[in-house]
């Protein structure tokens, strides 16, 4: 089959490609590098059956050209982390809605499946754990710039569903639970990079709040496996969570990190109008409820906490990231 990774040259897009490569299949990316980057990818570019576009996907015609060569779209691309959200709220909404709806326009003209990528936070605020697909969305003032992911999220999935129910289009949405794994840039602020990156620095590790908010964090490779595992199984016009269930505190994430790499690094504090902007609003707790995705395709994850900040720091030691310890 042909494939399409919009966002390709990411994190996670990197991974897929890797795992529908090894399947067989003919890869096609595209990427603007605004987050993603070529050195993700760089082991794959004399691959006979991969093909990578650096471009915007505002550019139409090469877009068109891309879904129309392709069996199966994975919309990956999206502004991403925190950090990028609350410095720049109107990129991250124009990026997620206008990339949505050019992809599934392009799509629609003739009926190529589309799995888009949404996240967790589009759950927001709610205290309805775990989440559950068909749960309310809660979420927080317009005035509070953290809440534009989420919402501009939500709208890509209602805008696929409208076209999946008005279009037939084929729509997969899957909600994704902090994929975490090698190749996964720490300056967006995603935090196990960073805290493996500031332990191996012998510098402070830096918890943002009190630390006692709690995320559960999925292996790409456990994710990759789930995306490709729904494409299999046609399963369109439905949304799944992807996440571990396994939950852990900022505080207790820190500490097992330190611990591991044998960091003498502190542990300090602080807080979100320093880290971020003032009045900040954080989740509290994220746990997704898989029970739907498993049904489904029988999908768990197989690797455990543990097992993936092990992976994580030997990655960083091996591409020499462990040199930050003398910068």
């Amino acid at each position: 089959m042909n494939f399409l990774i919009t966002g390709g040259a990411g994190f996670i897009g990197s991974h897929l490609s890797e795992c529908l490569l090894d399947e067989g299949h003919r890869v096609a990316i595209i990427d603007d590098l605004s987050t993603g980057s070529v050195r993700n990818v760089s082991h794959l570019r004399k691959h006979p059956k991969f093909e990578c576009v650096i471009d915007t996907m505002m550019n139409a015609p090469i877009l068109a050209e891309l879904v129309d060569d392709a069996d199966v779209v994975f919309h990956l691309a999206a502004a991403v982390g925190v950090k990028l959200i609350v410095e720049s709220p109107a990129r991250t909404i124009e990026t997620n809605i206008q990339c949505t709806e050019r992809v599934l326009h392009a799509a629609a003209k003739k009926k190529k499946p589309v799995v888009i990528t949404s996240s967790s936070e589009v759950y927001g605020k709610s205290t309805a754990i775990p989440f559950r697909e068909d749960g309310d969305l809660v979420l927080g003032a317009t005035s509070r710039g953290r809440w534009s992911y989420a919402c501009s999220k939500a709208i890509d999935e209602f805008l696929a569903l409208a076209y999946y129910k008005e279009k037939k289009l084929p729509t997969i949405l899957v909600r994704l639970f902090n994929t975490v794994g090698p190749r996964q840039a720490s300056q967006y602020g995603m935090v196990i990079p960073r805290f493996v990156s500031q332990a191996m620095a012998d510098r402070p590790l830096t918890v943002y709040g009190d630390g006692t908010q709690s995320r559960c964090f999925t292996h790409v490779s456990d994710v990759v496996t789930a995306l490709v595992g729904l494409v299999k199984a046609e399963t369109y016009g439905e949304v799944y969570n992807i996440g571990h269930t396994q939950e852990v505190t900022m505080l207790a994430l820190a500490e097992k990190i330190k611990a591991l790499v044998g960091s003498s690094s502190e542990i300090t504090f602080v807080p979100y109008d320093q880290a971020y902007e003032s009045n900040f609003e954080d989740m509290a707790r994220r746990v997704p409820s898989t029970e739907k995705i498993h049904r489904a395709i029988g999908w768990a994850p197989s690797l455990e906490l543990d097992e993936i900040l092990a992976s994580i720091v030997d990655y960083h030691r091996s591409e020499g990231l462990h040199s930050l310890r003398t910068a």
